[in-house]
């Protein structure tokens, strides 16, 4: 069966000037047709063009660290962590979860889900991007599960609907997340424990499921919402995985980080990367999860692990995406559903709470309310766009689209919800010794806490919220490259928002 391109590869090779003429294009196709399994459509991803890339202000943490390279090239990363540790662990919170007392100053493993992991994940996201990814317990047991059906029932698994999946699963994985959110505010979750045993159960089902189905892991990639969320927040890293696109496009005939294979020179024997991106393809931190399969595939040293400006790649090669940018309001008013009572107050609507339909209808409302902002913000501008053209009767530059310029506030919904959770990691985490005590029955009243006073979590908060403002206007004018005046009803909505968590948060 012959392979066939297609029409996003089509696009791709059209979008190219192809200096090299005739013989660059066939040594295209030749290495695309290398790189895929006989039979296969031949997508975008396996063609790349040696286009020049601007590689500033990058240190290459394996060259700076060889201890580091060998650390990540080792059994240890991420499998012996993972099915050593992580695989019977997960399993031992869950029962915790259903079996031990259902409150969290009661169930230490509830204690550590809410005041504990989302504050650290959330703070490590700036620092090492979509790490969590590669030591994440849903996706250990959606491994087990496709190798075990593998040897009950040998068959060949699915290939991606790659087409579609592009097209539908960030909308997916944006609907479940809606879905969790009302979950987790309408029946009180992070009180729950069996709850939120339920929750990660779910996402361990949805991971398992497709792993039976599909080959490598489909869920990571297209479908899981943290992992959604952990791909939109590895945007502002510091740290990120690339290749040399000149060493593999020279030296490299087997694409063994891509396609899987034996072991070859300094390279060892994987099965590919886990959600088929390419090293020396990759345009931002989204699609990768740090595994280091490519860099223990690689005979040629051509993976490197870099230290770069924090966020740079939204100024620079980020795709807009319209289901991403959706996820991203979704998780700024996630901020304002956590504080709902808050902002019951502070609006002075005196809804009532305990009324299921009064409930749900509040909580779609504050989800909605970034978004309503900023629309209001970005309608505005292009009002005095036009009122400006109109007037002076010339060409004035029109603002970015609105899917563009809302990355801007990617920073904002990070720092939010970080200021979110400090009341929980510095108010309830120190509390984990006497919680886990309470766990098996016993009497921790004499165990030592760490909490911090409410003063200095609420100074802590604050000066969250203001960096993450700071942050947010620099971004949004490095994304735009248009002057302070032209993008101010953008920055006044940031104001606007940063001010409404100030006082649901803080207040």
């Amino acid at each position: 069966q012959k392979s066939r391109i297609t029409p996003e590869a089509l696009r791709r090779l059209q979008g190219y000037d192809f200096p090299g003429n005739i013989r660059e294009l066939e040594t295209l196709v030749e290495r695309a047709i290398v790189q895929s399994s006989c039979g296969l459509d031949l997508t975008e991803e396996l063609f790349w063009q040696n286009q020049p890339k601007k590689q500033l202000f990058r240190l290459n943490l394996l060259n700076a660290y060889p201890k580091f390279r060998h650390f990540l090239r080792s059994p240890w990363w991420p499998d012996r962590i993972n099915y050593g540790f992580t695989f019977a662990f997960f399993a031992f919170i869950v029962a915790v979860l259903c079996l031990g007392p259902q409150t969290r100053n009661e169930n230490f493993v509830l204690n550590f889900f809410w005041a504990w992991w989302w504050p650290l994940v959330l703070l490590l996201f700036p620092f090492v991007g979509r790490l969590w990814c590669a030591v994440c317990p849903f996706m250990i047991y959606g491994e087990i599960a496709q190798k075990l059906s593998l040897w009950l029932w040998p068959r060949q698994l699915k290939k991606w609907p790659r087409r579609e999946a592009e097209k539908w699963g960030g909308w997916f994985l944006f609907g479940l997340f809606a879905l969790i959110f009302l979950w987790e505010e309408l029946w009180n979750l992070e009180n729950t424990a069996y709850l939120s045993a339920c929750l990660l159960l779910l996402i361990t089902a949805g991971a398992v499921i497709f792993s039976t189905i599909f080959e490598r892991r489909f869920w990571c990639r297209y479908l899981c919402p943290i992992g959604g969320m952990n791909g939109l927040f590895a945007k502002l890293s510091m740290t990120e995985l690339r290749a040399e696109q000149g060493t593999c496009s020279a030296e490299c005939k087997t694409y063994h980080c891509y396609k899987g294979g034996p072991a070859e020179g300094e390279g060892l024997e994987t099965n590919g990367c886990p959600l088929y991106s390419h090293p020396a393809q990759l345009e931002d931190n989204r699609d990768c999860v740090l595994c280091m399969t490519c860099l223990k595939a690689c005979p040629h040293r051509s993976v490197q692990v870099n230290l770069r400006p924090p966020a740079i790649e939204l100024w620079t090669t980020n795709m807009e995406r319209n289901y991403e940018v959706a996820l991203l309001f979704l998780l700024f008013g996630g901020i304002f559903l956590h504080r709902l009572p808050e902002l019951n107050n502070w609006l002075g609507l005196n809804v009532d709470l305990t009324n299921f339909w009064l409930h749900l209808g509040f909580s779609v409302g504050a989800l909605l309310v970034p978004v309503v902002v900023s629309l209001i913000a970005y309608g505005a501008m292009q009002f005095v766009y036009k009122i400006k053209a109109a007037l002076e009767n010339k060409f004035v530059a029109s603002p970015p689209s609105f899917v563009k310029l809302a990355y801007g506030y990617l920073p904002l919904v990070l720092g939010g919800s970080l200021a979110h959770y400090l009341h929980l990691g510095l108010g309830e985490a120190g509390r984990i010794l006497p919680v886990t005590w309470a766990t098996f029955g016993l009497n921790g009243e004499g165990l030592p806490i760490w909490v911090l006073h409410p003063a200095t979590i609420a100074f802590l908060q604050a000066t969250t919220l203001v960096f993450s403002l700071l942050l947010t206007v620099v971004l949004t004018q490095k994304i735009a490259r248009k002057s302070m005046r032209s993008l101010l009803g953008q920055h006044l909505a940031a104001i606007i928002l940063t001010a409404s968590m100030w006082w649901i948060i803080i207040k």
